[in-house]
């Protein structure tokens, strides 16, 4: 189940936290791995020790929100490695600067545009980029790593972050309906809480935050990479324009 053998996988700001546990889990699915990140270091860093576990594993730097960068750097890897099946869209807020809760009334515009280019424009941008050559093969998968904030408010000063995941949201609902003739899958996992450090289920979580939420535990790296294995795989190709909420039951619908 969820052979990933045969498949190439680029993830998305995946030089640390959960796109580093994404890339490790699709990895040792079988799968290649195109290691993206804005930061050229700690992408090498998650290659080579995916490589060092037995992996296959490539080193892609680049910025989402450039567009242009983003079509140079797939288009390279394509044409010297392998065509990318599966696209998981995970860089994200930490590519806006460090995030404060900040009520929009207090927000500096200049903000408004950063959240916005990280969380929805690198998306559509990195879409852009294997759209046609998934369609040409006839099969895809792409999948966008979001926040359940773009679904329901729950949270004060979050607002920038949560329009721009919301509109992420909408876009990948609205990907699936034009492609799906295509072979082309396009899922969104609604993450909650999680820790992005923690690199198993022991992490040293403190006992008030695990307890607001049903399971009793924060969510680490390796449950979204775990969802990421399951959409990325044949198994799922019945499943596209849905939006996943993986939270540890702090909210159902």
């Amino acid at each position: 189940m969820f052979d990933l053998h045969g498949k190439t996988a680029l993830i998305t700001g995946a030089g640390q936290g959960v796109g580093a546990g994404v890339a490790r889990v699709l990895a040792a699915q079988g799968a290649g791995v195109a290691v993206n990140d804005i930061d050229k270091d700690r992408a090498e860093e998650t290659a080579q020790a995916i490589r060092e576990a037995g992996g296959t594993a490539y080193a892609l730097p680049f910025d989402v929100t450039d567009l242009d960068a983003v079509l140079d750097a797939v288009r390279g890897f394509e044409r010297k490695a392998a065509p990318v099946d599966v696209l998981v869209n995970n860089a994200g807020n930490a590519g806006a600067g460090a995030f404060r809760p900040t009520p929009f009334r207090q927000s500096d515009p200049a903000d408004w545009r950063r959240f916005t280019e990280v969380n929805l424009f690198g998306v559509m941008n990195c879409a852009k980029a294997v759209l046609d050559g998934m369609a040409a093969r006839g099969h895809g998968r792409i999948v966008t790593i979001a926040s359940g904030s773009g679904v329901i408010g729950q949270a004060i000063g979050v607002s920038l972050y949560a329009a721009a995941k919301g509109g992420a949201i909408a876009f990948m609902r609205h990907l699936a309906i034009e492609n799906a003739a295509d072979g082309i899958t396009a899922n969104t996992i609604a993450l909650g809480l999680i820790d992005p450090a923690a690199s198993g289920r022991e992490a040293n979580h403190t006992r008030e935050m695990a307890a607001r939420l049903p399971v009793g535990r924060i969510g680490v790296p390796d449950d979204p990479a775990a969802l990421c294995a399951y959409l990325a795989s044949d198994e799922a190709s019945w499943i596209t324009g849905q939006t996943l909420h993986l939270n540890g039951g702090s909210y159902t619908s």
